[in-house]
């Protein structure tokens, strides 16, 4: 390798590498899977039920792909760490932050999520780390979230 090559910086140790995704990965597995199960339920119940009109039968589809939708928009939260900063994906939200806009990372006992201190003085809840069921998973992906925005501007 000559000396003009530069080789790519290994993150510090206890660091994830950038770019990296948090997100609640059994939750969002979780509420897929019971989505899909109900929408083929109901389905599976109004091609059954041969009394039923077919509108009636079009509403059970119907009620089960918008439990799906729902659920699917339940399971959409993420928080994306790369390089130039954090991009935080809520329900029906997205912001893109720069590091030095980050200015604290919190995870409180009892804390549903997340919370981002911002520059501007207002906390952004980052519902793509939570607790939930995962909470030794959600602990290490808020201390390294931490780590990062401390190395990359925070302080």
């Amino acid at each position: 390798m000559s000396a003009s090559e530069s080789v790519p910086a290994q993150p510090p140790a206890g660091l994830p590498a950038l770019p990296v995704t948090f997100r609640p990965t059994r939750t969002r597995a979780v509420l897929l899977t019971v989505g899909v199960a109900q929408a083929v339920a109901l389905s599976a119940i109004a091609l059954l039920l041969e009394r039923l009109s077919p509108g009636e039968k079009l509403s059970f589809v119907f009620t089960g792909l918008l439990f799906l939708g729902v659920l699917a928009l339940l399971s959409r939260p993420k928080v994306v760490a790369d390089a130039d900063g954090v991009t935080v994906v809520n329900l029906t939200t997205k912001r893109r932050l720069a590091w030095a806009e980050v200015l604290r990372v919190n995870l409180r006992p009892g804390d549903p999520w997340v919370y981002l201190d911002l520059s501007d003085g207002t906390s952004l809840p980052a519902m793509g780390i939570q607790p939930g069921i995962a909470k030794a998973r959600a602990i290490g992906d808020a201390r390294a979230l931490r780590a990062l925005a401390e190395q990359h501007g925070m302080h």
